[in-house]
């Protein structure tokens, strides 16, 4: 695996967090204090941390067009293998998770294709996972 990569993001309810991320999500729960949680996003470092709830116009919702979709940014996730993304993509259904992007196929047929999903965790924080059946397509243009 390249070098793992670390963000951190801000969420309103580490209880939730920890219930989303640790539970749904099966990330190993590392470190954590009063404000902030980490966890192993498939041997990635992704730590939560509290942030009170502020209502602002900045904080409304922004996306970009991509295949079709309304897609949200800013976002994170993983790309997965393409079982492990199948496998992703029923756990969340089964647990009937709303998706943003419900998982399809994205630009199938053409360089880039990969199979993709949308979803929010409690906080509202926008996550993408995706998978390659052929991971030379990852950078290709």
């Amino acid at each position: 695996m390249p070098n793992p990569f670390h963000i951190a993001f801000p969420v309103d309810d580490l209880a939730a967090a920890r219930e989303f991320y640790g539970g749904l999500l099966a990330c190993p729960e590392g470190r954590s204090s009063d404000t902030w949680i980490d966890f192993d996003l498939y041997g990635h470092q992704i730590v939560a941390h509290y942030k009170a709830p502020v209502e602002s116009a900045d904080d409304a919702a922004h996306s970009n067009a991509v295949d079709g979709h309304d897609v949200p940014v800013p976002h994170f996730g993983v790309v997965l293998d393409w079982d492990q993304w199948q496998q992703l993509a029923e756990r969340l259904k089964a647990n009937k998770v709303e998706f943003v992007i419900e998982p399809y196929v994205r630009f199938e047929g053409e360089t880039g294709e990969q199979a993709t999903m949308f979803f929010l965790d409690p906080a509202g924080n926008a996550l993408e996972f995706k998978a390659f059946k052929d991971m030379s397509q990852l950078f290709a243009k």
